[in-house]
């Protein structure tokens, strides 16, 4: 439909490996992807786009922020007669979770922990496209076994395709691969959780 060539995510995150790994997945099906690292710019960029889906790590939001309660509007409100809505995914580090989880869940807001484990993630962001309106059907990957990998490249493509990746011959992520990346994220939450304490009357732990 005309209206995918427009359809866009914004990510809304302090971490510079998220932010890589996320707008690079995102941005390979040819979604316009957005990426920000405060919260007063997120509400910057919601007044003045469109979007079909934000993903915002919920330290920065905070639970009782102004950018949160936007989100949670905007989440439960109900299916304007286009089928077109802004649909939210949280991001919700180890640190916060003791808190954010529960009040999350209390609320049902789709949310997904940290250290993030792609597959989960990729599912997750094709069901709640699809809610936004800008996908036909759910996507489900398989990614490939090391016996059935040919040469990794970027081709073009048609933009709104439908598919999380470009194509199955074009662009995936081997299995290795998706390993490592949940590796490192997972070593740098054990690595932040060294160095930071919550401070006193902190709400959350690390971001």
């Amino acid at each position: 439909m005309a209206d995918e060539l427009v359809a866009g995510i914004l990510i809304l995150d302090d971490d510079p490996g998220t932010r890589a790994a996320l707008a690079h997945v995102l941005s390979a099906e040819g979604w316009r992807v957005e990426v920000v690292t405060e919260a007063r710019q997120a509400l910057q960029l919601l007044a003045a786009a469109n979007w079909s889906l934000v993903v915002a790590n919920v330290v920065l939001t905070g639970l009782d922020g102004p950018v949160f309660q936007i989100l949670r509007e905007l989440t439960e409100a109900p299916a304007p007669a286009a089928a077109r809505r802004v649909r939210t995914l949280f991001l919700v580090p180890e640190g916060a979770a003791p808190t954010a989880q529960p009040a999350l869940e209390r609320m049902g807001l789709p949310f997904v922990l940290k250290p993030i484990h792609l597959h989960d993630f990729l599912e997750r962001v094709s069901d709640l496209l699809l809610e936004a309106g800008v996908l036909a059907q759910p996507i489900r990957h398989e990614f490939r076994r090391p016996s059935e990998q040919a040469p990794r490249k970027l081709a073009p493509r048609t933009v709104g395709a439908g598919r999380m990746f470009a194509s199955r011959e074009d662009y995936y992520m081997t299995e290795e691969e998706i390993a490592e990346w949940e590796r490192q994220e997972q070593e740098i939450e054990a690595r932040k959780k060294k160095r930071r304490k919550p401070e006193p009357g902190s709400q959350f732990g690390a971001s």
